[in-house]
């Protein structure tokens, strides 16, 4: 098994980085590390395992991130997972959101260490996949630094080699989870020390990083770097990120993309896919660019238009075409 390269990484976000996100993009940067929406342990084992689960290898490298704590359902997951081609799993320890606590898993879970290590250590040993963690680096009133540690040790017990640590504390009552993405101090000097304290598994950084200039500021420190809304609001950041720190200068523009969008667009449309499921994702391309207001309310106004229309499909996209040299005048 080859080794994953984590230096970037896209960070699993709810309603966000589902199969259609990703493929579009996979289509701005070939080296980040995509990361599937959390999805539960029931979803996978009660549901449509193919339609939670598919994805086009053109995605790859690819993890998906599970939410549960039940370490028999992990363990049987991981497993399914496996056989669908994914490249890595990861245990959510990290999401405040009351739906979660009630179901006791995300950040709930670091409450409780022995526990994590129960469902790590059955995970890792149901899997050939590497299985990694997604955690805080606190809770409510416990930003301590031993506290954290003693809860890496924990999870290094298992056999895991890569945590990621968003750089804030959860707040598990009274806050909403994008107020948890604000709220709670930024504390990237914890995240450093753990790397100092623990220099043999691999730590990513997670939290408010929004430029290249932090991305290398960080690699001095820690081992990779994950972005979650920066990317996730203005996509070709990644173009960006492929040139500055992959030093990779053969990104494709604007236009090269919206072209292979067309033809990803028109092959899931046929397979029943709506339109606006591929193109909500597509809102912030044409971000900071000039007429992005105007490709995103046209976007808005249009991309509900009826699915089997792929004329209007190929429309709205050639607006977008046509962005810079026209000022979008439609």
């Amino acid at each position: 098994m080859s080794k994953i390269n984590r230096k970037i990484c896209m960070a699993p976000m709810m309603d966000c980085t589902d199969r259609y996100d990703r493929y579009f993009l996979r289509l701005i940067s070939k080296n980040i590390f995509l990361y599937s929406e959390m999805i539960a342990t029931g979803a996978i084992i009660n549901g449509d395992k193919k339609k939670v689960l598919n994805f086009d290898e053109f995605e790859k490298p690819v993890a998906l991130q599970l939410g549960g704590s039940d370490k028999k359902e992990l363990a049987e997951c991981c497993k399914i997972v496996e056989d669908f081609g994914y490249d890595e799993i990861n245990l959510n320890l990290g999401c405040p959101s009351k739906k979660v606590q009630k179901n006791k898993f995300g950040a709930c879970l670091i409450k409780e260490p022995d526990l994590v290590a129960d469902c790590l250590n059955a995970m890792v040993n149901s899997t050939n996949l590497p299985v990694t963690a997604k955690t805080r680096i606190g809770f409510d009133q416990v930003e301590d630094f031993d506290y954290l540690n003693n809860f890496i040790e924990k999870i290094k017990g298992t056999g895991v080699k890569t945590i990621i640590l968003h750089a804030r504390k959860a707040i598990l009552k009274g806050l909403t989870p994008k107020e948890n993405l604000k709220i709670p101090k930024l504390n990237y000097e914890m995240v450093y020390e753990i790397k100092k304290s623990n220099p043999e598994i691999e730590i990513i950084i997670n939290g408010a990083i929004t430029d290249t200039n932090q991305i290398r500021s960080h690699l001095n420190k820690v081992d990779g770097v994950m972005i979650g809304r920066a990317i996730y609001q203005s996509p070709y950041f990644l173009a960006e990120i492929e040139k500055d720190i992959f030093k990779n200068n053969n990104v494709p523009n604007r236009e090269k993309i919206v072209e292979q969008l067309v033809e990803y667009v028109d092959r899931e449309v046929k397979k029943g896919v709506r339109v606006n499921q591929i193109m909500r994702h597509t809102v912030g391309l044409y971000h900071g660019q000039r007429g992005a207001g105007k490709w995103k309310r046209y976007l808005s106004d249009n991309m509900m238009a009826r699915d089997s229309d792929f004329q209007k499909v190929k429309h709205i996209l050639e607006v977008v075409q046509n962005n810079e040299k026209a000022e979008m005048a439609i």
